[in-house]
């Protein structure tokens, strides 16, 4: 098949380029690399700034591209905003992709309007990075960005795109039950693809002396994933066991680098709000550290992986966090033996290869 992807986040439609190239599939990935991350894409389409001049210079860049994207059986577009653009703008590039090619999907992997209304809907979750329990988070842009996803500019263009294309990919538990009620005939969970080959598992200590964590901070998304609470009660229990505990902090580092200092830790904190292990854990797993993060039973339950489970839950409560950090340190000892669990979930249910067969299968059927 010829295969369009476009838009990035994390990687995600380059690692899937690469698994669907290996299967020989004719693919192009365009995309800005997902900004600082600089991740790899054939055709790139980044902007310079926001002002009047670069916006308009952006445009018209994506403008010249787009009857050269024309004449593939497939184009996928990462999320409603896969373009920097105003959410308008990329449902009429959308609508362009759809007449000029065979089928077009949508990838359900980032904040967008179902998944907010999914978490106000009062039952479908019972936490998220908008709420706890009955609690607001309150946090930079919570107002904003409620209003524009639920009631403004996001609303109207994210339902358009998934009436209109011809199925959902979603590549999180908490996405697919976002979509399920209303697209249940058109949608599918694939989960997302990690390079096994370009991940090779570390070699584990015989016996760990200190535990070495590692933090990845977004600098303009700390509050949004929980890095920020993690990494106050890390230092909490940093102050309680300074010799049995070690920490590495990175920030907005490009994604090869950062995905080569992993290999000098044996945790991964990750995300606080989550249900689901994303691409951060996922990656680190294959390394075979061991993953803080969001890992659920209704996820777990969702795949069906048994006794496979190898993620550190973590709840959005601090004393359960200083607990799970604790407890880490405290049985340091079969830290090795859960990194081994982690690469075999991640060898199981996200190798690359496997998950690009998926899509193919799923893009075939619709």
């Amino acid at each position: 098949m010829k295969i369009l992807l476009v838009g990035d986040a994390s990687n995600f439609h380059w690692t899937l380029a690469q698994g669907l190239r290996l299967a020989g599939h004719e693919v192009t990935v365009v995309s800005n690399g997902s900004r600082w991350m600089n991740n790899s894409r054939d055709v790139d389409i980044s902007r310079k700034g926001y002002g009047p001049v670069d916006s308009m210079m952006y445009l018209s860049k994506i403008l010249a591209h787009l009857p050269s994207w024309r004449g593939y059986d497939v184009v996928q577009v990462a999320s409603p905003i896969f373009f920097t653009l105003r959410p308008d703008k990329n449902l009429y590039i959308f609508r362009q992709l759809k007449r000029q090619n065979a089928k077009v999907f949508l990838q359900a992997l980032s904040t967008d309007h179902y998944y907010v209304k999914a978490c106000f809907d009062g039952h479908t979750f019972r936490y998220s990075d908008f709420f706890v329990g009955d609690k607001p988070l309150q946090r930079p842009g919570y107002n904003k960005e409620l209003d524009a996803y639920l009631y403004g500019a996001n609303k109207e263009p994210n339902i358009a795109m998934a009436q209109e294309c011809d199925g959902i990919a979603a590549c999180l538990y908490e996405y697919y039950v976002s979509y399920r009620d209303e697209y249940d005939s058109k949608l599918a969970y694939i989960p997302i693809p990690i390079n096994l080959d370009e991940n090779p598992m570390r070699q584990l200590p015989e016996h760990i002396d200190a535990l070495r964590f590692f933090i990845g901070i977004q600098r303009d998304r700390s509050e949004l994933k929980g890095t920020d609470v993690l990494y106050e009660v890390l230092q909490e229990v940093k102050r309680k066991y300074k010799y049995e505990c070690e920490i590495t902090v990175v920030e907005n580092v490009p994604y090869k680098e950062y995905n080569r200092m992993m290999y000098e830790s044996d945790v991964l904190i990750d995300q606080l709000y989550s249900y689901t292990p994303a691409t951060n854990a996922l990656l680190a797993m294959a390394k075979g550290l061991v993953a803080v993060s969001g890992a659920e039973p209704e996820f777990y339950d969702f795949i069906g992986a048994g006794d496979l489970q190898p993620v550190v839950n973590v709840l959005p409560d601090r004393e359960a966090v200083y607990r799970v950090f604790e407890e880490l340190i405290l049985h340091r000892d079969c830290v090795p033996a859960m990194a081994r669990q982690s690469r075999t979930f991640v060898e199981c249910y996200h190798d690359y290869r496997k998950v690009a067969a998926q899509y193919v299968d799923f893009w075939t059927r619709q």
